[in-house]
């Protein structure tokens, strides 16, 4: 698959989606203005927030101040677990639009499989598309049987499925089970929060192409097909995450990387969730 920084993906509802870009996670207001703004100046085009993040008013700033017209910059928000069900769900998307300030959300997402709700509050969601608040739904930390369920209910598969996706949580299963159904699988902490940069195998292979262990980390999941959303607020690091695009890793070295898979979760397992 021959990508660029500008590449996007086309999703199951016919909207387009970049590849690559920004996750806020953890990131300070001020933090968030600041990287979402050198983001922008380096060529991503994808914002990812939530509103458990508390920062989607400064993305949705640091978006206007960039000058560049909105219907380039794709950015995402989430549900958080706490309103989910029909009204709260519905009023939650609202409250996300509103304090992005951009119109319409081009991604929203269910953030977590909260058991007995998350079919209510997706079909919440296909309202909130319908009503034209996002223009595109889809969940977080969705197992395969968590996306059958939801499919089976409501007949509406998800435009993207973001979850932790690495070489030492390698999810093959899923990833395959979502490609068949036409969902773009997007990686959160796919430089693993840092826990395995240092893994003799990553740089092996990132001195071979003579790249940075999280380089090879997004490179891989690229590889994969996968949608990538890596985390900083250094302007140097965004530069280097985004240089990834002119080189690729070579069949037996994915292998090498595709073996690594240990089942680490760096953040929360949904696998548990009934």
């Amino acid at each position: 698959m021959s990508l660029s920084i500008a590449s996007r993906a086309t999703l199951n509802d016919g909207h387009e989606m970049p590849w690559f870009g920004l996750g806020v996670w953890q990131a300070s207001a001020r933090e968030t203005v600041y990287a979402v703004g050198a983001a922008l100046k380096e060529g991503y085009r994808l914002v990812d927030t939530a509103k458990l993040y508390g920062n989607e008013a400064e993305v949705g700033q640091a978006v206007r101040d960039s000058g560049i017209p909105r219907d380039e910059v794709f950015v995402t928000s989430k549900l958080w677990n706490n309103d989910h069900g029909s009204a709260n769900a519905l009023r939650a998307g609202v409250a996300s639009q509103q304090q992005l300030g951009l119109g319409p959300i081009d991604l929203y997402l269910i953030h977590y499989p909260v058991p007995r709700l998350r079919l209510e509050s997706w079909r919440a969601l296909i309202q909130l598309r319908e009503r034209g608040v996002a223009r595109s739904i889809g969940v977080s930390n969705f197992t395969v049987r968590h996306l059958q369920e939801l499919i089976k209910d409501s007949g509406v598969v998800p435009a993207v499925n973001q979850v932790e996706f690495h070489p030492f949580l390698f999810q093959r299963e899923l990833l395959e089970y979502c490609q068949a159904q036409g969902i773009v699988l997007q990686a959160y902490c796919p430089l693993t929060q840092g826990q395995r940069l240092d893994h003799p195998v990553v740089v092996q292979v990132g001195t071979k192409y003579a790249r940075t262990p999280a380089q090879v980390l997004i490179r891989w999941g690229l590889q994969h097909g996968v949608s990538e959303i890596p985390k900083s607020v250094k302007a140097h690091r965004l530069a280097e995450n985004a240089q990834v695009f002119d080189w690729a890793i070579a069949p037996e070295d994915m292998a090498l990387l595709d073996n690594l898979n240990e089942d680490l979760h760096t953040s929360w397992d949904p696998s548990r969730e009934p």
